[in-house]
């Protein structure tokens, strides 16, 4: 593992963590509601940011596992990394998250969390973190400001007044991957746990923005990451 084992990871400010994330995350925006950030340390300073909170529509999301209260998930909101940290460091610090949370938040009993296979990547540390797969779909809520060319998402739009104009806009077409992770292995899910080859049966493999099939994407490679050092797959994608 190197120099992964010396990270630290702790709960950080959401003023610090916001800022880290609105310049190392590909969408450069935040999550509103999230409401629990974790940093990532090497040698005293901070190369990732975690960001949990409560899901928008949590009375969708919540059925999604058995005997689940309102309170009792998270879904893991924001993920970003800059390229300092050393390979298989993402997977290393949802792990310690994970324990963290499980020790210190005893009532949360699982984690959401979407990987955007339209922009960035369809999930690859969340595979190699233990989360299983539970929906691939179209991804048909982001569309293109034709006056300054930013991707923005259907409730953005929403809560920025822009509505009417929105579904006038270009679409960004790709997909959206669902993952969960059962902090409670008691705890059932509800809906079908999908094989990680649907995602090329779907064409929906993405790495760094740009399509991919995860079998070319492992070749020679059982790690969580596909690069020599940090990979980073938050880095701010631009369309091209």
């Amino acid at each position: 593992m190197g120099r992964a084992k010396d990270i630290r990871v702790k709960v950080i400010p959401a003023k610090i963590a916001n800022a880290f994330v609105k310049k190392w995350h590909y969408s450069g925006k935040v999550v509103p509601n999230s409401n629990l950030h974790f940093g990532c340390f090497l040698d005293g300073r901070l190369h990732g940011v975690m960001s949990f909170g409560g899901s928008m529509r949590k009375d969708l999301i919540r059925p999604l596992v058995d005997n689940t209260g309102w309170n009792e998930f998270l879904e893991l909101n924001r993920m970003a990394f800059d390229t300092v940290l050393p390979r298989n460091s993402e997977s290393r610090c949802i792990a310690i998250a994970i324990r963290l949370i499980k020790k210190n938040a005893s009532h949360i009993k699982w984690i959401v969390s979407f990987a955007d296979s339209t922009q960035c990547g369809d999930g690859t540390i969340y595979r190699a973190s233990g989360f299983v797969l539970t929906q691939i779909k179209e991804n048909l809520q982001l569309r293109i400001n034709p006056k300054n060319n930013e991707v923005i998402q259907s409730m953005q739009a929403f809560h920025l007044g822009l509505s009417k104009e929105f579904h006038k806009w270009e679409k960004l077409m790709g997909f959206q991957l669902r993952y969960i992770y059962l902090i409670d292995k008691s705890c059932t899910i509800t809906v079908p746990i999908l094989p990680f080859s649907k995602i090329d049966e779907m064409h929906a493999g993405m790495y760094k923005g740009e399509k991919r099939l995860q079998a070319d994407a492992h070749k020679g490679d059982s790690g969580d990451q596909l690069e020599k050092g940090s990979a980073n797959l938050t880095r701010p994608l631009h369309l091209k």
